[in-house]
């Protein structure tokens, strides 16, 4: 027991970048990504990422790994310019949140839409709106000025089902200062970074709900804006299928989100489910 306990004491000592290089890690994100350059390529980027933030270097390493492998299994990227996903720190926790582009990405590869977007509205561009019949009418060429006023979602199925949603920059806000914890407290985030981003996921993944869900958005809607807690300290031991949000930063995941294009084999971390 004794033994036990100082392997695990000396596990949450070691950093981010000594975690990533043990073999076990190694070996997860290359059958995660399939490719062992862009496993490496990704590890190489998380670790540029946590060097250059004193604030994330001082967070639980292990929280930033669990982060980057919900990432990891979700096929996006944590480079903070490319938009897909990002690891924030807070307080003591590395907290994941998944960006717009992710979640059009996301979408995207589901196969279930035919159209997806989420854009800002300038001023002017709003002609006339109908909250209750989801009939908003924009022109683009009424713009006034670069001032942006709101925010639009909308998809469109395969099978013909739409559902839009139109959001002031009043009601971002509130919502932004309701639920989270980086506003309120004036901390960097996307929020503060690119604003216009979290506004169109703000409004698109309020409409999301009322999609189809593959199991990795179900996971994506999961674990975003939240901190993820692993089931293990040992690397060896890490398997997403028992990892656990914390919501530190955001509402409760989506309670509807339910998967319907469910792969089986999509154990990624562990290839021996228990019972088989």
């Amino acid at each position: 027991m004794a033994n036990n306990t100082q392997v695990a004491t000396t596990q949450q000592k070691k950093s981010v970048s000594d975690i990533m290089a043990m073999p076990a890690m190694v070996s997860k994100l290359n059958a995660v990504w399939g490719n062992p350059a862009i496993a490496a390529s990704f590890s190489s980027s998380l670790i540029s990422i946590v060097n250059g933030n004193p604030k994330l270097r001082q967070c639980d390493a292990m929280s930033v790994v669990g982060s980057a492998m919900v990432a990891a299994t979700l096929q996006l990227q944590v480079v903070p310019t490319l938009g897909q996903c990002y690891i924030i720190p807070y307080g003591a926790k590395a907290q994941i949140q998944v960006g717009y582009l992710g979640l059009l990405q996301l979408c995207q590869r589901s196969g279930q839409f035919k159209r997806i977007l989420a854009v800002p509205v300038h001023e002017g561009e709003l002609v006339s709106g109908d909250e209750f019949n989801e009939d908003w009418v924009f022109d683009k060429s009424k713009k006034k000025s670069e001032k942006v006023i709101g925010y639009y979602a909308k998809f469109e199925l395969i099978n013909g089902f739409v559902k839009c949603a139109y959001w002031t920059v009043e009601q971002v806000d509130k919502h932004a200062q309701k639920y989270s914890q980086a506003v309120q407290k004036g901390w960097t985030s996307p929020w503060k970074t690119n604003y216009d981003e979290m506004g169109c996921k703000t409004v698109l993944k309020s409409i999301l709900k009322y999609a189809p869900k593959s199991i990795e958005m179900v996971n994506a809607l999961l674990f975003d804006q939240a901190a993820v807690n692993v089931n293990s300290d040992n690397a060896d031991e890490l398997n997403i299928d028992y990892f656990t949000p914390e919501y530190v930063d955001n509402e409760p995941a989506i309670q509807d989100a339910t998967a319907e294009e469910v792969d089986p084999s999509a154990d990624l971390f562990n290839s021996e489910k228990k019972g088989k």
